[in-house]
């Protein structure tokens, strides 16, 4: 049976729809570079060129120079080929549109290809330019097909001013629904001769040199759902200059992580409790992770517990004691000396105003994380076996259900074919690890939780507005 058969079996079997919150779009680059040298130039078009060009540029340098220079690896054949169909269906918004019948898609939320670079870029106009070039190039293509189509707005958030710009114009001037933030900024480090690659990632959270309560009230404000889609490439152990594979396994999840923990941590989901927020392409086990660690974390360092491990509390008598009857001869020789042994790690003079590291939390109980996590939503590829864990209560703390969300990746090299996205997604079910009800959750409910939990009027107009009322009002 094709892909395509395969799809609409599936649908037809279904009584919901398919909702895809994480496909892609291919941008046609020749009219993004005119707006890109409207906005910004010839020097910021040329600019543009020579990232356009880069991995051919780094194949003319050895491993060594690459090193030096701080380059990684970085994709290549990414896109569809053999699957020429596919390679024009997430170039073509139109084709896209007509075809997601077949591809077994009832609405989808597109996400960029050559986009996904502009928001992380280092310098400032080249980064603001291209995100506004890339974001109104794709308003206009895709203005005809938002019954089915919804494509996302890329934030820029080196600075909270630059983002709030960005979601000013997006949402009122181009009438986006649906947004893009960066995950994090990479921040050079201050200092003179310090190695091209050398750099720290600000996550927005408690040690960032901005305020980014503004982006997030703002956010809340014109109902958009922050969701991140960030690359973990060129981090830590992600640093290959000769093996993408090497530096692609995991990335996203590594930057997903980063950035629920730094929010969470700065008790950013407390004070907007509206908000919803996801982080895709990276499945739902490093979140399963995060959470039982933040769970486990406050109940032996919360601002009561942590008094455990104050080191006034050592009894220094019973210390002696034990010292005097189990110690060694050459132990008891130094007795004098002890405080050497109890020093570090368990410093006495420790700033005991700084030593709750929830104290941006308002967390009482395990519960609190718990409630936290519910409006956390996470991007599921329809082929990752790992998506069950998502719905597996028996092994996560108090119980919790991940809000997985369909997130098909049609259009990168993930899917070899559009037609067979949903049938992946749906072997989980044939296989008796997914329930119907897990799938209903996964394709549609955890998605309308993600983009209407934020703005109940998101799907408003569109091909599946009644289905999405229906269950809003169960």
């Amino acid at each position: 049976m094709s892909g395509g058969s395969s799809a609409r079996r599936i649908r037809e079997r279904l009584g919901h729809p398919v909702i895809d919150s994480d496909g892609h779009y291919i941008e046609f680059l020749p009219e993004v570079k005119e707006r890109v040298e409207a906005l910004g130039g010839k020097s910021t078009r040329d600019a543009f060129e020579r990232i356009v060009h880069g991995a051919q540029i780094a194949r003319q340098l050895d491993p060594a120079m690459r090193r030096q220079l701080g380059l990684v690896r970085i994709p290549f054949w990414g896109l569809p080929a053999r699957q020429t169909l596919d390679r024009a269906t997430a170039m073509l918004p139109k084709l896209l549109h007509e075809r997601l019948d077949e591809i077994g898609l009832d609405f989808a939320v597109l996400y960029p290809t050559y986009g996904l670079l502009g928001i992380h870029l280092r310098e400032d106009e080249l980064r603001r330019v291209l995100c506004r070039a890339f974001n109104e190039w794709v308003a206009d293509a895709f203005a005809p097909y938002r019954d089915r189509l919804a494509p996302v707005a890329a934030i820029p958030m080196h600075t909270p001013e630059e983002a709030l710009a960005e979601l000013e114009h997006v949402t009122g001037t181009l009438g986006f629904r649906a947004v893009m933030l960066a995950g994090y900024a990479m921040r050079s480090f201050e200092g003179e001769n310090l190695p091209r690659g050398a750099f720290w990632l600000d996550t927005f959270g408690i040690d960032s040199p901005f305020d980014y309560d503004p982006v997030w009230k703002r956010c809340e404000e014109l109902g958009v759902s922050p969701t991140f889609h960030s690359t973990g490439m060129s981090w830590g152990s992600r640093v290959s200059t000769t093996n993408y594979v090497q530096n692609h396994i995991g990335n996203f999840a590594t930057a997903g992580e980063g950035t629920c923990r730094a929010l969470v941590m700065a008790g950013v989901p407390w004070r907007f409790p509206r908000l919803r927020f996801a982080f895709l392409e990276g499945g739902v086990n490093w979140a399963r992770g995060l959470y039982a660690d933040l769970i486990g974390h406050w109940e032996k360092r919360n601002r009561e517990h942590i008094a455990h491990y104050d080191p006034a509390n050592i009894d220094r008598a019973a210390l002696l004691s034990l010292f005097e009857q189990y110690g060694s001869p050459s132990f008891r020789a130094r007795m004098d000396r002890l405080d050497e042994a109890l020093h570090m790690l368990s410093e006495p003079d420790e700033d005991r105003s700084a030593v709750d590291d929830f104290a941006r939390c308002p967390i009482e109980r395990p519960e609190d994380i718990r409630d936290v996590f519910e409006r956390f939503h996470f991007g599921c590829e329809a082929d990752d076996p790992m998506n069950a864990a998502a719905f597996d209560t028996r092994t996560t703390p108090l119980g919790m259900r991940f809000r997985a969300v369909f997130s098909s990746d049609i259009g990168h090299w993930d899917v070899p074919d559009m037609s067979e996205v949903l049938e992946e997604a749906w072997e989980l079910v044939e296989d008796g690890i997914f329930s119907e009800e897990d799938f209903r959750d996964f394709v549609f409910r955890n998605p309308v939780s993600l983009w209407c939990g934020t703005n109940a009027e998101f799907f408003r107009g569109t091909a599946v507005e009644s289905a999405v009322r229906a269950v809003l009002a169960e």
